[in-house]
């Protein structure tokens, strides 16, 4: 694996108003890594991929990207930064009145003054690449959500960017489909030689795949390492969430008023 950092978050705060997202988070990506931002709903993990990408800015801290930092770029070097990334949306987001071809050519027409001949060499290896050369002509109506992942993941990589990455891109599928998309993400990171961030709640796919786990509560990075540092974490909410369990520092029950009291009945207590 190359020493190079695609991506470093330098103690990162982002909020909104005087509301924290995100205090005080660092950690790196490097060439060849695929790296998990996991955690709970509202936990800050859409927000670090908005930082990246530049929708957002930090309050305080640097987010570099390939060197740069992102937060003191105009607006042309940020969308010529842009290019080096891919982005695979939680649904896909495809154009419905495009067939799978169009769909995959769209970036390289629109990024690209490459002719047409090549434009098309270049989709059909994409559209082989996720196994899906056949379906070419389809409609996104016409697709399986499974395979509708698969042709937007294509359309993703069609520039070959440095750096991939994905809200959510198990959500909503089958198990032959999940696996399936888990396999490509891996397959797809090790042949573009660059690196790759997936925001996500699926603990046994995305452990299965990525090299660097990195998870956030509260705002804060609770763990951080290999799958198997992260399985191993002795943190309360890390655990709960690893396997999957019903009550702890997420308890099952909101916190109320005695249940007998709220009834009405005298003395209760519980």
């Amino acid at each position: 694996m190359s020493d190079h950092a695609v991506v470093e978050l330098d103690r990162v705060r982002f909020a909104y108003g005087e509301a924290d997202v995100l205090r005080d988070v660092s950690f790196t990506v490097r060439r060849g890594q695929i790296t998990a931002i996991m955690g709970g709903s509202g936990s800050g993990k859409t927000t670090l991929l908005r930082l990246i990408g530049g929708q957002l800015q930090a309050s305080a801290g640097h987010v570099r990207v390939d060197g740069e930092d992102v937060g003191s770029l105009g607006e042309t070097a940020l969308y010529r930064l842009r290019r080096k990334l891919g982005m695979l949306f939680q649904f896909g987001a495809l154009f419905t009145d495009l067939s799978v071809f169009e769909n995959v050519a769209f970036p390289l027409r629109e990024r690209t003054g490459l002719p047409e001949s090549i434009i098309r060499d270049l989709v059909l290896m994409k559209l082989q690449a996720v196994g899906l050369r056949g379906a070419a002509q389809l409609m996104p109506s016409e697709l399986s959500g499974g395979m509708a992942r698969r042709v937007a993941l294509a359309r993703a990589i069609a520039l070959d960017p440095l750096l991939m990455l994905y809200d959510e891109p198990f959500t909503g599928l089958d198990p032959i489909s999940l696996s399936v998309t888990g396999k490509l993400i891996r397959e797809l990171n090790d042949a573009l030689g660059g690196a790759s961030i997936i925001v996500t709640h699926d603990v046994a796919e995305s452990l299965a795949i990525v090299d660097q786990v990195v998870f956030l509560a509260d705002g804060v990075i609770v763990a951080q390492g290999s799958p198997d540092e992260v399985r191993a974490s002795d943190h309360p909410f890390v655990r709960q969430f690893i396997n999957g369990e019903t009550d702890g520092p997420v308890p099952f029950h909101k916190p109320a008023v005695p249940f007998g009291v709220e009834l009405g009945l005298e003395g209760a207590r519980g």
